[in-house]
């Protein structure tokens, strides 16, 4: 709930209940319920699953922007360096000395690391977009340190720990190190950002009393004391600069790891969206609106990565009119949240009803030949198509039938039967079921492809699965999340070019029965068993997932369909009883939070 803190200085109109069409950021009073109501606006602020590093190191540092940055180093000691283009990493050329707890700052095609460990050395290096050089030593070899700096040509080193936590500070000017003002704070495992003439030192550890908080301020020439963080805590990085800064992650206590994020505005920090991971020693690089936390310890060494926006969508489920028939497992992706079929499914017998959704309401039209749970379904309210199942007397179905606006007919079945399967469809002359259960028992990873005839067997799934969701069409489609017995829950993410399967990023929760809409590219996971019953809602931007705003109830067994992320549709399914419930998604819609006069 918002506060009156948050919304203070705003003009507040009176309404007799809610205004039509709030605009973002608009306050009003409602005078039906007594309460004042504060339009948010439509962005978030969150991290979301990036791609994975090639090598998992602690301690490594990193240095430009989240579409082309670097890390390198890390314990084990190594020299391994990586960059990044934005969609993955790539190895190149190692450091001369391999090292951990080192400092390093710069870009892609301009670095410097110094000092670290084994050893405890002064010794420092220079990247130049291709291969690093030597180059002069720090006065004093330490590690756990920390630095900032735009390049190789300018930089500040300062904190760390030899026999004992130090406060020096030493200056780069492309040459040479010199010794200028110490921090305020003695300190090493601490975080910093900005460049070489003005930056910000945080954090960091010097026992006794342990972990710190304090946040110091170079101007050039000397360090002064500014606002704490909120959260004391080692092991932690930063990015940008002294206006408008983020940290992220480290170990709050000697025992506990964080996820936590703060920003920096140039006065103070606030606390914001929490990794979705906590870690302690992440490669960090960015800013305070597009940043990479690669890496770190969890607390063993990992390679994955998140990615931290400023401006992430946020979107909002409504309630809509009921369907006319209560069912699970229906077929589903056949439409949008505008103009969708809901067909067949358990009401809770095996049902051949199939609904018609308009965009506001749902209408009873003609059935299909074969009643069934668990089909696969794909394509919109004039061309569609259903396949495989689970029908009464026959367990498994191998059958299809195609809409054409008005009819079912059956045509060619498939060539193995099956139920439980994801399927990707833009229209009945086109499609890719893959996966399901029942071959003759458990799952499966078999694919097959529909050509407006037949079925054809393709390239295998990488993972077996069953009762999981897919988005997009026959060329180009993803599948992810599923369930495979006695207890296994999916969350892997896999991508169909045409030819062949390749894994991508995982869902946040693994999870079965979901309902999911959209394309490639552009996709809306929602609800699901996992085991228990969730209303977790995750957006898909082609690369990672991020959660979201949840559904209203926790469901699973639901139909779901979708354009994309903007927009979709949640309806029928078990909550925990069969339901007419539907749902619509608006990935631009704002939403309207009650303010408290605290």
């Amino acid at each position: 709930m918002s506060t009156y803190k948050e919304i203070r200085g705003l003009k507040v109109r009176d309404y007799t209940t809610n205004p039509d069409n709030p605009i973002e950021g608009q306050l009003w009073y409602n005078e039906t319920d007594n309460v004042a109501k504060y339009q948010i606006p439509n962005l978030l602020a969150s991290w979301r699953t990036g791609n994975n590093l090639n090598n998992s190191k602690l301690s490594r540092v990193g240095g430009g922007t989240q579409t082309a940055g670097i890390v390198f180093g890390g314990e084990p000691a190594t020299g391994v360096t990586e960059t990044y283009d934005g969609t993955s990493y790539t190895e190149v050329a190692d450091m001369n000395t391999a090292r951990y707890s080192q400092g390093g700052n710069g870009s892609q095609t301009s670095a410097l690391v110094y000092a670290g460990n084994p050893g405890t050395v002064a010794l420092a290096e220079s990247w130049n977009g291709s291969s690093w050089t030597e180059v002069g030593d720090l006065n004093s070899a330490r590690y756990a340190l920390f630095g900032f700096g735009a390049d190789n040509e300018s930089a500040l080193a300062f904190g760390g720990y030899d026999t004992a936590a130090r406060a020096y500070t030493e200056s780069w000017n492309g040459s040479a190190w010199t010794e200028v003002a110490d921090l305020n704070l003695a300190r090493f495992s601490l975080g910093g950002l900005g460049i070489a003439t003005a930056g910000l030192a945080f954090a960091g550890a010097n026992p006794p009393p342990g972990l710190k908080s304090e946040t110091e301020e170079w101007n050039g020439s000397s360090w002064t004391e500014v606002a704490d963080l909120n959260e004391g805590r080692s092991q932690t990085f930063g990015g940008g600069t002294t206006s408008a800064g983020l940290t992220t992650g480290g170990q709050p206590n000697p025992s506990t790891l964080t996820g936590k994020t703060e920003t920096w505005n140039g006065s103070s920090w606030t606390e914001v969206n929490d990794l979705n991971t906590s870690r302690r020693y992440p490669g960090g690089l960015g800013t305070s609106s597009a940043a990479l936390a690669a890496g770190g310890g969890t607390p063993s060494p990992v390679v994955a990565s998140e990615e931290w926006s400023s401006t992430q969508p946020v979107g909002a489920w409504s309630s809509a009119s009921d369907l006319n028939t209560a069912r699970y497992t229906a077929a589903d992706n056949i439409g949008t949240d505008t103009a969708a079929l809901a067909a067949t499914g358990q009401s809770p017998a095996y049902t051949a009803n199939v609904e018609n959704w308009n965009g506001s309401s749902w209408t009873e039209i003609a059935d299909v030949n074969t009643a069934r749970s668990n089909a696969a379904g794909g394509g919109t309210t004039t061309s569609a198509l259903i396949a495989g199942g689970y029908a009464p007397g026959t367990a498994e179905e191998d059958a299809t039938e195609v809409w054409n606006g008005s009819a079912w007919t059956e045509v060619a079945d498939q060539n193995t039967k099956r139920y439980g399967a994801a399927m990707g469809a833009a229209n009945s002359t086109s499609a890719l079921y893959a996966g399901g259960n029942g071959v003759p028992t458990g799952s499966s990873a078999i694919t097959e492809s529909w050509n407006g005839s037949s079925w054809t067997e393709v390239a295998d799934l990488n993972t077996n699965r069953g009762d999981f969701s897919g988005a997009g069409t026959a060329p180009a489609m993803i599948v992810f999340g599923g369930y495979t017995a006695p207890s296994t829950y999916h969350d892997q993410t896999e991508e169909w070019n045409g030819s062949s399967w390749s894994e991508k990023n995982d869902l946040n929760t693994g999870r079965r029965e979901m309902g999911a809409g959209g394309t490639y590219t552009s996709a809306l996971c929602f609800g699901g068993a996992e085991p228990s019953t969730s209303a977790k809602t995750e957006d898909w931007n082609g690369v990672s997932w991020t959660e979201t705003s949840d559904l209203p109830t926790a469901i699973y067994g639901h139909v779901g369909c979708g354009t994309n992320t903007s927009g979709a549709l949640s309806a029928g399914g078990i909550s925990p009883g069969y339901t007419l419930a539907t749902n619509t998604w608006s990935g631009s819609s704002n939403t309207t939070k009650t303010i408290s006069t605290d």
